[in-house]
């Protein structure tokens, strides 16, 4: 069985031929390979390959990095095809496990293992020896060529997909974030000696930056205008604060030093804007189904924690839907608690819109849908003359659902013509059955014991003359009420003549006679009471009506009793 070399390098392939075919299993290769007049005796050249350009030449190098047989290394070894069998010496393992399965219809033995080193070693140090026309000088610029294009290939450089860019856009921006958070404070603390109140009636850091260069000394606030950076009314509350101000005096070397960084915190929030800007449209162009399910700041954090997008198209669902959260994720599971149910995506608007209970499934709803998206982002082609609707049609349809079904959750209207029932649930859907247990006949319900009787007659005979008197004074209770609540009628004039009887005025009078303050006698004259006097009448009033009722009950006590006793004797 022939062995056979195969050496790939940076011009192209060359496929050697060994004259010995043991000579893998020789003690003493290392000698036999030593020089090169010894390796030109051991191995002849029977072909070479040569890359066609340098895109070619990193093509193939990436096939080999990968273990892949490409289309020129295939019909390199096709020489094989009238070959019985052959021993094939291949630098890769992972090369020589592909050519086998690649190309089962060669009878192609791979062979890569320790003792094909020294014989790969002394190929690539005599290459430009073994191989006619090939000049040293030439071969090492081919090297180092390509050397640099296959650094740039693995970067994955892409122009039209540039995640490198929006993964340390995102950086700088929390970063950003922290610094500004930072030095707004500072500001705060610092002109807030000198005026103190301004921190209340401006929460807003970039508009406190702003008027704190604008206004300087507290003292100038009447010539001031802050009309292109406040409102007229807060224009108006901050001037006024100033005149009242009880912050302490301060120099003006102080000053210069306090507007420095207000200036910095300015220029900062217009930078941090700007980069938000940036991001947003970078992310439009590079995962545009992507911000429609998550928005742009949320899918560059994804893509950022993942490393790129590639890395983020691989993930499941479940794995999105808990990036950023691993932390937690696998305390819970070390504790034997309940998992969380979101990260990096609970800052997503759909998740933020879905109340307590709901979030978690709008999470795994979205992470899902999210999944779908970055897929077509990553791995779609899509024609050069498509527009942005027809690029991010997955992610529009995936926001869509969940709308939909978050309406649903919420107990909302759902759109698109679904009915629904009073409580917002959709109509159609039979209701879950369940078993319920029956009623269960009740035998206490049926009769009544002797125990249980009524002791009092269900019927009561009532004299005529008892019945009589009930009547009677009910009809004098009743007059005597509507005498006390209903004071006389008096016209206007009567009130004016009264008045002056009573040497009151109109009004006091009417109030005094609503009250029932004042009594019109007979005669005409008017009789004022005090409010201790009134009180008297109406608590002897009471007093007359208790005993009455008294008096009446003793004698309804008595009569029924005769009335018994008669029976008794009958």
């Amino acid at each position: 069985m022939p062995l056979f070399i195969l050496a790939e390098t940076s011009a192209g392939y060359g496929l050697f031929k060994a004259t010995d075919k043991k000579l893998l299993e020789s003690d003493n290769l290392t000698d036999r390979l030593s020089t090169i007049d010894k390796i030109v005796k051991e191995i002849k050249l029977k072909e070479f390959a040569k890359f066609d350009s340098a895109a070619s030449a990193v093509e193939e190098a990436t096939g080999l990095i990968e273990g892949k047989v490409t289309p020129k290394l295939a019909n390199l070894l096709n020489e094989f095809k009238d070959e019985k069998k052959v021993t094939l010496a291949v630098a890769e393992s992972k090369l020589g496990s592909s050519i086998l399965k690649g190309l089962p219809h060669l009878n192609i033995k791979p062979v890569s293992d320790s003792t094909t080193t020294d014989l790969f070693r002394a190929i690539r140090q005599h290459f430009s020896d073994l191989v006619p026309g090939m000049l040293p000088e030439n071969f090492k610029e081919m090297s180092l060529g390509l050397s640099h294009s296959l650094s740039r290939h693995k970067l994955k450089f892409s122009p039209d997909k540039v995640d490198v860019m929006v993964v340390h856009a995102v950086a700088m921006l929390d970063n950003l974030d922290k610094d500004l958070n930072l030095f707004a404070m500072r500001v705060k603390e610092w002109y807030g000696w000198h005026f103190p109140e301004l921190a209340k009636i401006l929460p807003d850091n970039l508009s406190y930056a702003r008027v704190v260069v604008t206004l300087g000394m507290r003292t100038s606030s009447k010539d001031a205008d802050l009309s292109e950076i406040l409102p007229h009314e807060i224009e108006t509350a901050v001037k006024a604060a100033a005149d009242i101000s009880m912050g302490t005096e301060i120099t003006e070397e102080d000053l210069e030093n306090i507007k420095l960084l207000a200036e910095r915190v300015i220029s900062l929030s217009q930078y941090r804007k700007e980069l938000s800007d940036y991001i947003e449209n970078r992310m439009k162009a590079l995962a545009p189904n992507t911000v429609e399910l998550v928005g742009p700041l949320v899918g560059a954090r994804l893509i950022a924690h993942t490393g790129s997008i590639m890395s983020l198209a691989k993930s499941a669902g479940s794995t999105i839907q808990l990036l950023g959260a691993e932390k937690a994720l696998f305390r819970a599971l070390k504790t034997k608690h309940s998992t969380p149910k979101y990260g990096l995506i609970y800052h997503a608007s759909l998740v933020g819109q879905a109340s307590g209970p709901n979030k978690g499934k709008i999470a795994r709803q979205l992470a899902a849908k999210l999944a779908l998206g970055i897929r077509t982002d990553a791995l779609a082609e899509f024609p050069e003359d498509a527009d942005d609707e027809t690029r991010a049609e997955v992610g529009i349809r995936g926001r869509a659902k969940i709308e939909n079904t978050l309406r649903l959750l919420e107990g909302k209207v759902v759109s698109k013509g679904v009915a629904v029932n009073p409580n917002g649930m959709a109509l159609g859907a039979p209701a879950k059955w369940d078993i319920k247990e029956a009623r269960k006949y009740n035998a206490d319900a049926d009769g009544v014991s002797a125990s249980a009787a009524p002791k009092r007659p269900l019927i009561e005979e009532v004299d005529q003359e008892m019945a009589e008197l009930d009547v009677s004074d009910k009809k004098d209770k009743k007059s005597k009420k509507k005498s006390k609540e209903a004071p006389v009628a008096i016209s206007k004039d009567d009130y004016a003549r009264y008045a002056e009887k009573a040497g009151l005025s109109v009004s006091k009078f009417a109030k005094k006679y609503e009250k029932g303050l004042i009594k019109i006698n007979a005669d005409g004259s008017v009789e004022v009471i005090s409010k201790k006097e009134a009180k008297e009448d109406t608590e002897d009033g009471a007093a007359e009506s208790k005993s009455s009722k008294r008096k009446h009950d003793a004698d309804a006590e008595e009569k029924p009793k005769k009335k018994k006793k008669k029976s008794d004797k009958e």
